[in-house]
């Protein structure tokens, strides 16, 4: 075990913050002194995985001042929420399928089913990985098309179907809301909603982070009230796979999809992901079918008689991409050298750490920078009710928020109404990161407040 587990695992009645602070004390350093983020990266024994990924440069970035930072010096990348950074890896696994495409040792077409990864199976290579990450079965899982394209395949986007159908959204779709004054859904109140209502409802869906709050929702306890009334359950997992840790198989979850290029670091439009539980694949067959979820072994046949193998990969539609394979298992060689518990333990510290700096310079209750700006954290407090992002609230503007630190080359990203998401992640961030962050922060709240806008 590393030392931030040992640390985490110890008096586990703590809160993060006194967990923090206890961390602090037995180092003889204050949470907010410098010296104690480059405590922290020293004993991380998941941080040379920062060292596999390729890491912006602060004159990488398209509006960055270079007045106010050092060129060279690493960006400030809190964005993995979002977009995920590159494998040092990917080229030579891209360059690779290249060169076997290209040169006459591979005899064109043959690459379909020749080399150290042939396309007709590429898919494959990436399965019993994803499956681990998300608690399935390797045959409980595909690796196809986008999030959007996959959700709608297993019913979902959801307004598009309900219409599609002939239903009107407006009265066939719920869409629960927080309490008032709240910025997140309480389990309790969802749970409450399907009992009651469960027998009138066909299926349940949610996130399994949400996307603006970063709010984590309890899967299990959802998927069983939503199964115990009868409905189906599925979660979309974007902000969850790869993020927190999954047991989709155990907790009965009846389908998810999920994308890659967040968390997964499998670059922008990067595969998707679907999962259906072994117990439904006679009850719920494919609806739309394509010639690649026939099964392999009479596939080209073409008898014009649909044969589905008994496992998930009967919802593929197409022949797998191979070059968006590609950065898929450059990330995943990345994870199978840790497991998610070690990431998860870093993770909770990390964002902890996060919130503690962020609560003491700019909570509205804080005294020490005397700045008429303030921030408020949307995300639970609950280290269980979140993964690695805290979504922030400002009194300022939050777009002149976002602009100075763009200035100061924080990447991170806005969402409207009025949020900015905050993002270490557990895999290549540091506690240092987030450190410059915040002075970063400073700075801005500084300029803010002088009314200087450069």
């Amino acid at each position: 075990m590393n030392h931030i587990g040992k640390a985490m695992l110890e008096q586990k009645d703590e809160t993060m913050k006194a967990k923090l602070e206890r961390i602090a004390q037995q180092q003889n350093l204050k949470v907010t002194d410098a010296e104690f983020a480059e405590f922290l990266d020293s004993v991380d024994e998941l941080s040379h995985f920062r060292k596999m990924f390729k890491y912006p440069k602060m004159s990488d970035l398209p509006k960055v001042d270079l007045n106010l930072v050092d060129a060279e010096s690493d960006a400030i990348y809190l964005c993995g929420n979002s977009l995920g950074l590159q494998p040092k890896d990917v080229q030579e696994y891209i360059s690779e399928e290249l060169d076997k495409w290209a040169k006459m040792y591979a005899r064109g077409v043959h690459g379909h089913t020749n080399g150290k990864m042939p396309w007709a199976k590429c898919d494959e290579f990436v399965l019993d990985t994803n499956a681990s990450l998300v608690g399935a079965k390797k045959c409980e899982i595909a690796v196809m098309n986008s999030l959007t394209i996959n959700l709608h395949l297993l019913m979902y986007a959801v307004h598009s179907q309900v219409r599609f159908h002939g239903f009107d959204p407006e009265e066939c779709v719920v869409v629960l809301q927080p309490r008032q004054n709240e910025h997140c859904l309480r389990t309790e109140d969802i749970l409450d909603y399907i009992s009651q209502n469960g027998q009138s409802i066909a299926l349940v869906l949610f996130s399994g982070v949400q996307y603006y709050t970063g709010q984590y929702f309890d899967i299990p306890s959802i998927t069983a009230c939503g199964k115990a009334q009868g409905c189906i359950v599925g979660w979309d997992l974007a902000h969850a796979a790869g993020n927190v840790p999954l047991n989709l198989h155990e907790w009965k979850v009846d389908f998810a999809a999920w994308c890659s290029y967040k968390y997964l670091n499998s670059g922008c439009g990067g595969l998707s992901i679907v999962f259906i539980h072994e117990n439904n694949f006679d009850s719920y067959p494919p609806a739309l079918w394509g010639w690649w979820g026939h099964e392999a072994e009479s596939r080209m046949e073409m008898t014009n008689e649909m044969k589905f193998p008994h496992d998930c990969s009967a919802y593929r539609i197409s022949h797998p991409p191979a070059l968006l394979v590609c950065p898929m298992i450059a990330s995943l060689k990345i994870y199978e050298k840790t497991s998610m518990q070690m990431l998860r333990q870093k993770s909770k510290l990390l964002t902890a750490y996060l919130e503690y700096l962020v609560n003491y310079y700019f909570g509205k209750m804080s005294t020490v920078l005397k700045n008429p700006i303030y921030c408020e954290v949307i995300t639970p407090q609950d280290p269980e009710q979140r993964g690695c992002q805290l979504s922030l609230k400002f009194s300022a503007n939050f777009s002149d928020v976002y602009d100075q630190l763009q200035k100061r080359g924080v990447v991170c990203d806005m969402r409207f109404p009025d949020v900015l998401r905050i993002t270490p992640v557990h895999i290549y961030n540091s506690f240092n990161d987030v450190r410059r962050f915040t002075e970063s922060l400073i700075d801005s709240f500084e300029q803010l407040s002088s009314g200087e806008q450069q």
